[in-house]
C-alpha cells in the first residue's frame, strides 16, 4: 500500500475544501505530489496512467476555483480523473483502484457525491452537463456545471449533438476541451487537424481575451446580454482573421488555447469566465503523460501500461510457462492473412486499433484499414456503405461500445442483408474496467434482429475458422464475439476451413446430464466436467458455436436424451443462449429441466475476470458444484419415481 505522508501538502488534503484553504503559490507543489502519488500507486496497481497525469493542473484548478460538489464537474471518460478521486476523499483508498470491493477506475455517483455523472464511455459529458445546467436554471440555483471532454471524445457524434443544442436553452455550461493530441491511439479526422490549426492563432486569442476583459471592466460589454458578447467575439475574429471558429458557429463562446499545465494562469482564466452568462468553451493544451518521461514519449503504450518500475520506466511483463496468444492478436493476424488473399477485405475500428490489434492490418494494408475515431455508429454505417459496393468489411468494435451502434446494425446492415463481418472484442466479463465496460449484453440484444448470424468460438482455431466462414458466406451480416485476454491453445495457427452455419458439435460424451455452452466459456465447463467425472458423474458437453441460427437438430437430440440440461454463456442469462434453449423446448413441448448459468440481472463491478467469474458462478469450480447439485436432483427424482412404482 502506498501512503501519502502527512508532512507533504497532499497528505493534508482530504477534500477540496482543504485545497481551497491553500495559498495559490502552494498549488504547484500539490500538482507535483499528485503526479508522484499517481505514478507510485499505478506502478504496482495497474490503471490508466497517461491521461490522468495530463489533467493534474486542470483538476487542481477546477476544485480550487469551483465550489464542488455543489458545483458539478462532469468528466468525459473517467481515466482523466484519478487526481480528482485523490482530492475528493479517496486518497487513502486510491491503492484499491480497480480492485474487487475497491474504488472504481471511473467516476461513479454511487461511489462519491463529487462524481457528478458516470463516465466510462466517451462523448456523453456535454449532453449530461447541459442537462444539469438547464436544471439549475429551471430551479433558480446559482450552480456552475463544467464538462471536461478530451479531444478524442470530441470525435463522437453525441458530443456534437450536445454542442449543437447547447445554445438552444438557457444555461451557463462551461465546456473544457482538453486537447492533448492523443486519445488512446493517434487522433484521426478533420477535428484533430482543426485543433492543430486553431492553436496557430494564440496571439489573436490572447489579444481578444485581454480586450474583452478591458471592455468588461469599462462596462462597455454587459455580461447579462450574451448576444452582445457573442457578436463582439465573432465580429472581432471575422475582422482580424477572416476565419470562423467552429465552436462559435454553435453560438458557444470560445476561449483559448490556454496552457493546461500553467496552474496560475489556468486559475485566473477560470475565475474570469466562470460567471459569464451562456455556454462557453475553454480550450486547453495538455500533454498526455505529463511529468513522467516514458509516458510523455510513448503515449499509446503508457495509456494503461500495466506494472512498471517507476524509477527506470521499465514495463514489467509477466510471462507464463506456456505463452498463449490473446484473442485480439489472433484476430489481427488472421485478418491480415485473409486480406492477403482477397483485396476486397477491409478493416474498420472506432479509435481502438491497438486494443483490437487492427494495427497489424494497418501496417500491412494501410489504404484498406480505417480508424474512424470514437464513432461506433459511423463505423458500422461506413462499413455498410463499403459492403454495399462490394467490399468485405471486418468491423471490429468492443462489445460494450457496440451498444451505441445498435440502430445502425438494425437499419443499415441487417435490413439490407449486407455481407460484412462484425467482430465483438472484449465480449463477456472484462475485469478491472468494471460495469461500464462489461461486454455481456450483445447476445441478448442482437438475437432478436432478423438476418444476423451470431457465433462465438470455443478456442483460437474456431475464431480463425469463423472469420474465414464469415468471409466466405454471403447470406448476410456475420457477428463473431470473443473475450478479452488469452486463449487456451499454445499452437493457435491452423489451416482455416468453413464451419457449417447453425451447426454445433458434441465435444464430450456423457449419459447423466448435458451442458450446452457458447464460446470460450465452454473451456470452464470442460474443466468442471473433468472434476465431477472423477466423482462418478457422467456429463455430455455440446459446443453450440452459433446462437443464431441455433442448431435445432442438436437441441432435439439433447432434449430427447436428457432430463436435465445446463446452459452456459459469458453474457446475461436474460435473452441469450439459455433463453433461446427455453424457447425451443417450450415451442416443441419438451418437458426438460433447464438450469441457466451466466451473468445475473445486475451490473457487475470491477475486479479481476477470475473474481467476476466466481461471483457470477461461472468459473470451473462453481460449474462443477452446480453439476453435482443437478446430479443429486436427478438421483432424487429417479428414487421418487421408483418409490411410486413400488407402491
Amino acid at each position: 500500500m502506498s501512503e501519502c505522508k502527512d508532512e507533504n501538502i497532499l497528505g493534508s488534503i482530504n477534500y477540496p475544501d482543504d485545497l481551497r484553504k491553500l495559498n495559490p503559490d502552494k498549488l504547484g507543489e500539490v500538482c507535483t505530489e499528485l503526479r508522484d502519488y499517481i505514478i507510485d500507486v499505478l506502478s504496482h496497481n495497474p490503471g490508466h496512467l497517461g491521461s490522468s497525469l495530463g489533467t493534474v493542473e486542470l483538476t487542481v484548478a477546477l476544485h480550487y476555483v469551483f465550489n464542488t460538489p455543489y458545483d458539478k464537474i462532469v468528466w468525459d471518460v473517467g481515466h482523466q480523473a484519478y487526481a480528482h478521486k485523490i482530492l475528493t476523499g479517496r486518497r487513502e483508498s486510491f491503492h484499491t483502484l480497480r480492485q474487487l470491493n475497491g474504488i472504481s477506475g471511473f467516476p461513479n455517483p454511487a461511489e462519491s457525491k463529487y462524481d457528478a455523472f458516470i463516465a466510462g464511455h466517451a462523448s456523453n459529458s456535454i449532453s449530461a452537463a447541459m442537462g444539469m445546467s438547464v436544471a439549475s436554471e429551471l430551479k433558480n440555483e446559482k450552480r456552475h456545471v463544467i464538462a471536461v471532454i478530451g479531444d478524442g471524445a470530441m470525435t463522437g457524434g453525441l458530443a456534437f449533438e450536445g454542442l449543437n443544442n447547447a445554445a438552444a436553452n438557457a444555461n451557463n455550461l462551461l465546456i473544457i476541451l482538453n486537447d492533448n493530441d492523443m486519445a488512446i491511439d493517434q487522433p484521426v479526422g478533420g477535428l484533430s487537424q482543426y485543433l492543430v490549426d486553431i492553436t496557430t492563432s494564440q496571439a489573436y486569442n490572447k489579444m481578444r481575451y485581454d480586450l474583452y476583459r478591458g471592455l468588461r471592466k469599462m462596462n462597455i460589454i454587459n455580461n447579462d446580454r450574451r448576444e452582445n458578447i457573442l457578436r463582439f467575439n465573432n465580429s472581432l475574429k471575422a475582422l482580424l482573421t477572416k476565419q470562423h471558429n467552429l465552436f462559435e458557429g454553435f453560438s458557444i463562446r470560445y476561449f483559448g488555447p490556454v496552457d493546461g499545465h500553467d496552474i496560475t494562469y489556468l486559475i485566473k482564466v477560470l475565475n474570469d469566465i466562470k460567471d459569464l452568462q451562456g455556454p462557453k468553451l475553454l480550450h486547453i493544451k495538455t500533454k498526455k503523460g505529463k511529468g513522467y518521461k516514458p509516458a510523455e514519449e510513448f503515449a499509446t503504450e503508457w495509456h494503461a501500461p500495466g506494472l512498471f518500475n517507476k524509477d527506470t520506466g521499465e514495463r514489467i511483463i509477466v510471462h507464463t510457462l506456456n505463452e498463449h496468444q490473446k484473442y485480439q492478436d489472433v484476430f489481427g493476424h488472421t485478418l491480415v492473412e485473409l486480406a492477403e488473399k482477397d483485396k476486397r477485405i477491409v478493416g474498420i475500428t472506432p479509435a481502438m486499433p491497438t486494443g483490437c490489434s487492427m494495427t497489424y492490418m494497418m501496417k500491412a494494408f494501410p489504404k484498406r484499414t480505417f480508424d474512424v475515431g470514437i464513432a461506433e455508429g459511423h463505423a458500422v454505417t461506413f462499413s455498410a456503405g463499403l459492403a454495399k459496393e462490394g467490399m468485405i468489411p471486418f468491423c471490429n468494435i468492443y462489445s460494450s461500445f457496440m451498444q451505441r451502434a445498435y440502430d445502425m446494425v438494425i437499419h443499415d446492415v441487417a435490413m439490407q442483408k449486407l455481407h460484412m463481418v462484425i467482430c465483438l472484442d472484449r465480449a463477456g466479463l472484462v475485469g478491472e474496467d468494471g460495469q461500464t465496460h462489461q461486454g455481456v449484453f450483445d447476445l441478448a440484444y442482437f438475437r432478436p434482429i432478423p438476418n444476423l448470424i451470431i457465433a462465438s468460438p470455443l478456442n483460437e482455431w474456431d475464431l480463425r475458422n469463423l472469420m474465414y466462414t464469415g468471409y466466405k458466406q454471403e447470406k448476410g451480416p456475420f457477428i463473431i464475439r470473443y473475450p478479452r485476454g488469452k486463449g487456451e491453445m499454445a499452437q493457435w495457427h491452423n489451416d482455416m476451413h468453413e464451419i457449417p452455419i447453425g451447426k454445433g458439435k458434441k465435444i464430450h460424451i456423457g449419459t447423466d446430464l448435458a451442458i450446452l455452452s457458447l464460446g470460450p466459456i465452454g473451456n470452464e465447463a470442460t474443466k468442471a466436467i473433468h472434476k465431477v467425472e472423477q466423482e462418478g458423474l457422467s456429463v455430455a458437453h455440446y459446443d453450440m458455436i452459433f446462437l443464431k441460427p441455433i442448431d435445432e437438430g442438436l437441441l432435439h437430440e439433447v432434449a430427447r436424451t436428457f432430463k436435465r440440461i445446463i446452459t452456459l454463456e459469458n453474457g446475461v442469462i436474460k435473452g441469450g443462449l439459455g433463453s433461446a434453449v427455453l424457447e425451443f423446448l417450450a415451442d416443441h413441448e419438451y418437458n426438460t429441466h433447464v438450469t441457466r448459468l451466466g451473468v445475473p440481472d445486475e451490473f457487475i463491478g470491477h475486479g479481476t475476470v477470475e473474481e467476476q467469474m466466481h461471483l457470477c458462478k461461472m468459473d470451473a469450480e462453481s460449474i462443477a458444484q452446480r453439476l453435482r447439485e443437478e446430479g443429486e436432483a436427478l438421483k432424487t427424482n429417479h428414487n421418487c419415481q421408483l418409490s411410486i412404482i413400488k407402491v
